[in-house]
């Protein structure tokens, strides 16, 4: 199989063609007909017409905001549309309620898992379906039973373990086994590999292609063309809420399908101005702590470092080790030519060490609170006059970076919570900028954004190295360290394996040599 992570890989054209055929043949099993949703006077989703057919994979592509989300709640009867009509096998139906979308074989897989994490594996899978006799729980039957379908799905997941206990892409493994066992003919995907692994997304390909082959419909949304040319046979385009268009996968290319999201070309997104490279900021000699061993590199100011592996290669762990959170055991660390400990967090951010976390729902942002609280949070004490804030400042700040990151809010008083994983992330960033720092850490700074989003945040990059910051870029996605860093070093099993220069190497070679072959 074609590594999905692997963009200088040629995306794959082929399908299976008689079944193709034969789906292109039939009637629609779901089609839309000028669909459209408001909210109040914001038109969410813009007169679409579109139709899926049965066993066919559909991809949907947008940046954040183009309508995606409206279009998978109208789908699965969490909203009710505005206006238009939905046709279910030929027939009209209301898909009000997410009952009635079930009821019609009609499932989500969210890019946030929506399940009990307290409750083990199995329970999870048989949730509302519980396997009852005599008015008790037959949970040694639900294990036994939960782990033959995880097996024959090609999942290595263990049924009897406590969801909370896995990682966020396992959980999301177990969120699409439970999905695809509810009398599914229709699944929707939402960016479901934003937190695999490479060997978890080859498991999840094949259930995606083997639903497929049984006649089930996958809607397939994500940023990821790779994927997108890998998985389906048709891509339609969303823009500002409306249809753009639908394509062939076979007929169309990634630079079309940009230019019909954003207007703007593949080399605009990953635009890599030329920053004169100053001082050393950090380095690190034979340093060593938990889950990395012997890391000897250093940033400079006006330089992207980037580090590739795979998940669990030991990239992340090095950073927060640097960032404090997890102190090194061994080794050396010189900040601006002079040893030091960091042995805490705050003393990191005092230093002028930043880290935009890889998970940032769970580790850089407070959801239930406002967008200018989470910008402001660290720079609170600037803002204090004993017991008092600064109200006027605390507002100033927060509108301040909102505009410069160009954050799509109505107001700094918007829960976090309620918007975008693009926008997210510019919160994430803008609370750093808020408060200063020389260098950056940025673990997988654009996982579930758009093509869009991304270019904004590579300009951010270029605006910090302009002011005399140096940034680390921790990336699963080759393309992006590939084409952004000015030095590129390889994780493999806790140790750093390569080191190479702006474009030295193939994307080809620093796969080969993050996999170890």
């Amino acid at each position: 199989m074609t590594d999905p992570y692997d963009a200088g890989a040629p995306a794959p054209q082929t399908h299976a063609q008689p079944h193709k055929q034969a789906a292109e043949t039939e009637a629609p099993i779901l089609e839309l007909r000028g669909l459209e949703k408001r909210y109040g006077f914001v038109q969410a989703l813009k007169r679409s017409d579109l139709s899926f057919r049965r066993g066919e994979i559909h991809a949907i592509v947008g940046e954040n905001g183009a309508g995606k989300s409206t279009l998978i709640k109208l789908l699965t009867g969490v909203i009710r549309r505005t206006g238009g009509d939905i046709l279910w096998q030929g027939e009209p139906v209301g898909l009000d309620t997410p009952q009635e979308a079930i009821d019609h074989g009609i499932n989500a897989v969210h890019q946030e898992v929506v399940l009990c994490r307290h409750l083990t594996v199995a329970a999870n899978i048989f949730l509302g379906d519980e396997k009852v006799r005599f008015g008790l729980m037959q949970q040694r039957a639900m294990t036994r039973e939960a782990q033959r379908i995880l097996d024959d799905m090609g999942f290595q997941l263990p049924a009897g373990e406590i969801l909370g206990n896995l990682t966020i892409g396992q959980q999301q493994l177990v969120a699409t086994a439970r999905a695809s066992l509810r009398g599914t003919k229709f699944l929707i995907f939402d960016e479901p590999t934003a937190y695999l692994t490479r060997s978890e997304a080859a498991q999840l390909f094949a259930l995606i292609r083997r639903l497929k082959a049984e006649g089930v419909t996958i809607v397939y949304i994500s940023h990821r063309m790779e994927e997108v040319f890998e998985l389906a046979d048709r891509v339609s385009v969303l823009r500002d809420g409306l249809l753009v268009g639908t394509r062939n996968i076979g007929e169309t290319d990634e630079t079309e399908l940009v230019a019909m999201m954003i207007n703007r070309s593949l080399e605009q997104i990953y635009h890599k101005e030329k920053i004169a490279i100053g001082e050393v900021l950090i380095e690190t000699k034979g340093l060593s702590g938990k889950g990395f061993e012997n890391v000897s590199l250093s940033v400079r100011r006006g330089e992207i470092v980037g580090l590739y592996g795979l998940i669990g290669a030991g990239r992340s762990e090095f950073a927060l080790s640097l960032f404090g959170r997890n102190p090194a055991t061994s080794g050396e660390i010189f900040w601006k030519g002079k040893p030091l400990s960091i042995t805490n967090e705050r003393q990191a951010i005092e230093m002028g060490i930043a880290l935009a976390p890889e998970s940032r729902r769970d580790q850089g942002l407070a959801l239930n609170l406002p967008i200018g609280f989470n910008i402001n949070l660290p720079v609170y004490d600037r803002l204090s006059r004993g017991p008092l804030i600064d109200g006027r400042e605390e507002g100033r700040l927060a509108d301040r970076q909102i505009s410069d990151l160009a954050i799509k809010t109505p107001s700094r008083r918007v829960l976090v919570s309620a918007m975008s994983g693009g926008n997210q992330q510019k919160v994430v960033i803008g609370k750093w900028l808020n408060h200063g720092a020389d260098l950056f850490i940025f673990d997988e700074p654009t996982v579930g954004v758009d093509v869009g989003t991304k270019a904004e945040i590579y300009r951010l990059f270029g605006d910090l190295l302009k002011n005399g910051a140096g940034i680390i870029l921790i990336s699963s996605y080759l393309p992006e360290v590939y084409e952004m860093a000015d030095t590129l070093h390889v994780f493999r099993t806790g140790h750093l394996v390569a080191s190479r220069k702006f474009h030295e190497a193939s994307h080809e070679d620093i796969l080969a040599q993050a996999i170890g072959v």
